[in-house]
């Protein structure tokens, strides 16, 4: 059964940016601590500060990330963060 990877990139509004980082690394500690299909959750920061946060998660199987998606923690996140932001990539791959 394939993993399944999820890249995501935001632009973050300089003035939000260390609250969104909290948030962010907050809502990946839990995914990683609660989730048992959650195999890695990382935050990266880019060298340059270009605005860009960048999140790497992976999930054990489709089911997994599915339950991820599904979680009312996901929801409560994005609102958290939701005027923080200028834009959000997704981008979801299969391992195999």
């Amino acid at each position: 059964m394939s993993k399944v990877a999820i890249a995501v990139e935001f632009h973050v509004k300089p003035e939000h940016r260390t609250a969104f980082e909290a948030i962010i690394r907050e809502h990946a500690r839990l995914s990683r601590d609660t989730e048992p299909g959650c195999v890695r959750f990382d935050v990266l920061v880019p060298k340059k500060d270009d605005g860009r946060i960048l999140l790497f998660e992976l999930y054990a199987d489709e089911k997994a990330f599915q339950d991820h998606s599904a979680l009312p923690r996901l929801a409560e996140t994005r609102e958290r963060y939701k005027d923080m932001i200028t834009e959000r990539r997704i981008t979801v791959c299969s391992t195999d």
